[in-house]
């Protein structure tokens, strides 16, 4: 270890081990400094931790901000700022310096992880350098000041006013030197007692300490960068000082941010309310965006708990307020629009879907210039919007215009996701060819730009393996589905899982319709397996469940079939998806493998509330809705509960006569069970005269009354 430079002379620096009872018998004695350079070099010493030429350690920057921050306190540089006897340093709670608040920060950020090591408190430090204001000295430097500082010390304590020794002056200086080394043994000795929140009121501590979380999410560190986010929270706080702060609102963003970066969705939401408690939207335009961006984070964050209904709404309350500071006619209200458009897809709520995106169509098309990229995204939706509601026509004319625009853009690899597009709504009207045509076209442009292997082209297969399976090609069906397995099984590396478990789930269906159940089974509990239960998946999860369910019921595994659709309907409720047809049809599913399991009571009650949700959401004529009243009459029958079966299936026949025609198979098994019941009952099957009124137009009289019969 180099030794310190003194008149001339080198003096071997005092090595770490120090003795600390060594230094606590110095210092618990005042003595009068001799002007010897012998002493003077021990003096030093004492507070000097030898470090090299290289960078200097976390406990030499510390050393110069005491030395800067003690030196301002006396009016004279001749006070000495010794360390804290050999243990760990700690920042004084009195330091206010930006350098000394932030490392100190930074150490209790550390000690909380438990991890101790000096390390990761010198990266700190030196990201502090490059990044802070305040420029800390380099270690010649350091080493420059620390001899100037022990020459002024020699002169001031070996000469009073008239050129002799004063006593009194060095027995003072270095009893206020006890007194500081005393204070920050106390500080050592309780860690934790003020200097938790040392440096929050530094304006300057929370953007250094955001920055630094940001820059540790991008190093895929999300923990650390939690605590690092947390700590800038409780700065930002304190500087606010109870008055509303956008740099408080943008730090709990982050801090929500981590928390769904970690799957604690739950966690995020309560950080996410109290941002929204802050910005005051009459205060002006940052304010409001600050609110807006609030929303739209809690409406992501609802989305990916499942819990739909309360998504949409705030995703509502965040457009509302972008509307009141932009104008209705702001393209950044577009993309919003287009964005709330695609939820409302998601939630199968299809006509408010298509309005909020023919919204954003009329505004990018008052905004932007023709065969925009904004465009083309909107009418690439409402493509998906008409085919999903059934009009093919539209859907077609839609993507048709994208796929021209994003020609002319020279965007080839998406023209290739819309001539995917334009192929199924070719396959939904039965244009077989035109659709082989589409998806051939796709599959050459995706081998091309993204590799034979890649999932994208496994998606194409399937397509044309389903193409193949509705036209009764089921070698070609069979052989395309075999190509995307086989992408599926070894993905390339940056695939997503759930890319992979859609394929797998897309491919069990067309195996479930050539029969192979077994085989659609297996892919669906692969598909399952990937998903790991996701908090931010559970309605897919439980969609996967309820077809696994149906598997298992055509199998005759009904104690299975039972179980899945179990933990699917769990799964729907606590999605908030409990008035959904797809809930009522589960609920009938559910009804039947009970039936199969002889729990009569329980498939009773589950008929019954699936009735209700089918009549709520198709109404009483659907072929669902009547389905399950067919059921329930059954099970009615089976309680002993005769005259409620009758009624309920005399209204059934009823309907299915006016719907299907007396001749339809359906029809007359219904008939036929009605018969088999009355003749039990010892009774016939009563029949309302109709008047030509009721025959030319349906009585809504006739229909209340139907319908209180069936609820």
């Amino acid at each position: 270890m180099p030794g310190i430079i003194v008149d001339g002379v080198v003096t071997e620096e005092a090595p770490d081990e120090v003795n600390s009872s060594q230094n606590k018998e110095n210092l618990s004695t005042p003595r009068l400094p001799v002007a010897s350079k012998s002493m003077h070099s021990e003096a030093l010493e004492m507070h000097v931790e030898g470090s090299g030429a290289g960078e200097p350690s976390i406990e030499q920057l510390y050393n110069n901000v005491c030395e800067m921050e003690s030196s301002s306190e006396g009016g004279s540089p001749s006070r000495e700022s010794f360390g804290s006897d050999g243990e760990e340093s700690r920042i004084d709670s009195e330091l206010r310096h930006l350098v000394a608040g932030e490392m100190e920060a930074m150490k209790v950020i550390e000690e909380e992880e438990g991890e101790g090591g000096q390390s990761a408190a010198a990266n700190a430090v030196t990201t502090l350098e490059n990044e802070t204001p305040v420029k800390t000295q380099s270690s010649s430097s350091s080493k420059k000041s620390k001899k100037a500082a022990k020459s002024q010390l020699e002169s001031d304590a070996s000469v009073g006013p008239n050129g002799k020794a004063s006593h009194e002056e060095g027995e003072s200086e270095v009893s206020k030197t006890v007194s500081r080394v005393s204070r920050r043994r106390k500080a050592s000795a309780n860690p934790h007692n003020g200097t938790e929140d040392a440096g929050l009121n530094n304006p300057d501590l929370g953007p250094f300490l955001l920055k630094h979380a940001r820059d540790l999410i991008a190093s895929d560190n999300p923990r650390r960068a939690l605590k690092y986010a947390l700590r800038a929270t409780k700065s930002f706080e304190k500087c606010a000082g109870g008055k509303p702060s956008l740099n408080l609102v943008m730090s709990l963003h982050v801090v929500a941010a981590i928390h769904c970066n970690l799957g604690k969705y739950e966690e995020a939401v309560p950080v996410l309310q109290r941002s929204l408690e802050i910005p005051v939207v009459e205060e002006g335009q940052e304010h409001a965006l600050a609110k807006f961006s609030g929303c739209m984070q809690l409406g992501d964050t609802y989305g990916m708990l499942g819990q739909t209904a309360l998504s949409l709404q705030w995703y509502a309350a965040g457009l509302e307020i972008q509307k009141q500071i932009l104008g209705e006619r702001d393209p950044r209200v577009g993309e919003t629009c287009r964005y709330l458009a695609e939820a409302h897809v998601q939630a199968l709520q299809l006509d408010e879907a298509q309005r909020l995106c023919q919204m954003a169509l009329d505004i990018h098309r008052e905004n932007v210039e023709t065969a925009s990229l904004e465009e083309t995204a909107d009418r690439r939706l409402m493509g998906l919007i008409c085919d999903t509601k059934g009009d093919h026509e539209a859907a077609l004319e839609h993507l048709v215009m994208a796929s021209m625009a994003m020609v002319a853009n020279g965007q080839e690899t998406e023209v290739a996701s819309v001539d995917c597009s334009i192929g199924d709504i070719y396959l939904s009207l039965g244009r077989y060819d035109e659709a082989v045509f589409s998806y051939q076209k796709a599959l050459t442009v995706f081998k091309t730009s993204k590799g034979e292997n890649h999932a994208t082209v496994a998606s194409v297969f399937v397509r044309l393996a389903d193409l193949y399976n509705k036209t009764g090609k089921l070698r070609e069906s069979k052989s395309y589905c075999e190509n995307a397995l086989r992408i599926y099984q070894k993905p390339i590396p940056g695939t997503s899982l759930e890319e992979i478990a859609t394929g797998l789930t897309d491919v069990s269906a067309i195996y479930e319709t050539m029969n192979e159940h077994e085989q659609a089974l297996k892919l669906l509990q692969k598909a399952l397996k990937m998903y790991d239960n996701s908090a931010g998946q559970q309605s897919t999860i439980a969609g996967i469940e309820a077809q696994m369910g149906v598997l298992h019921y055509i199998l005759g595994n009904y104690g299975e079939a039972y179980d899945s659709f179990k933990s699917a309907i769990a799964k729907l409720r606590t999605c908030g998806e409990k008035k959904t047809a797809f809930f009522g049809v589960a609920l009938n599913q559910m009804g039947l493998a009970c039936v199969q399991r002889y729990s009569i009571n329980e498939a009773a009650e589950l008929f019954e509330e699936a009735r209700t949700v089918l009549e709520q959401e198709y109404g009483p004529y659907h072929p669902d809705t009547l389905g399950v009243y067919s059921n329930l009459a059954g099970t009615y029958d089976a309680m002993g509960r005769l005259d409620e079966a009758i009624e309920i299936l005399e209204y059934v026949v009823g309907m299915r006569e006016e719907k299907l025609g007396t001749a339809n198979p359906d029809v007359d098994d219904e008939k036929r069970r009605l018969a088999e019941l009355l003749k039990e009952a010892g009774r016939v099957r009563s029949r309302k005269a109709k008047s030509l009124e009721n025959l030319l137009e349906t009585n809504p009289y006739t229909v209340t009354k139907r319908g209180t019969v069936a609820a």
